[in-house]
């Protein structure tokens, strides 16, 4: 098992929450909190960077899906960034890359002339 590292940076009005590791109900708690700080601190529009997360399981998927409503709620943004083939397919399977907007790359992720998404 690889434990997860974030890393959070923020690029203009927005926040990159990277993510490095394991995503599984052993990890989710970190994460869960790291978003709830950044929603609490005013920072709304976050975006999930996923290319270095090796495993994504169910309980992973449900604190994105909490991520997005809460962000959402304070009239917010969440997207996020995923080359990863694998991790494609689990959205797709579970009809969540219809819920969430999924981008090959940061810069693509990022909305052009201050734009929010």
């Amino acid at each position: 098992m690889q434990q997860l590292e974030l890393e959070v940076r923020a690029h203009g009005a927005y926040h990159v929450i990277t993510a490095r590791g394991e995503i599984d109900i052993a990890a989710v708690a970190p994460l869960r909190d790291t978003i709830s700080e950044r929603v609490v601190a005013g920072d709304v529009h976050l975006i999930l960077d996923l290319d270095e997360v090796t495993f994504l399981d169910s309980t992973g998927l449900g604190v994105l899906i909490g991520a997005r409503r809460k962000v959402h709620a304070f009239k917010g943004s969440f997207s996020i960034v995923c080359r990863s083939d694998k991790l494609k397919r689990l959205f797709v399977i579970t009809s969540l890359d219809k819920v969430f907007a999924i981008h090959d790359s940061l810069a693509a992720a990022l909305p052009a002339d201050g734009e929010r998404s």
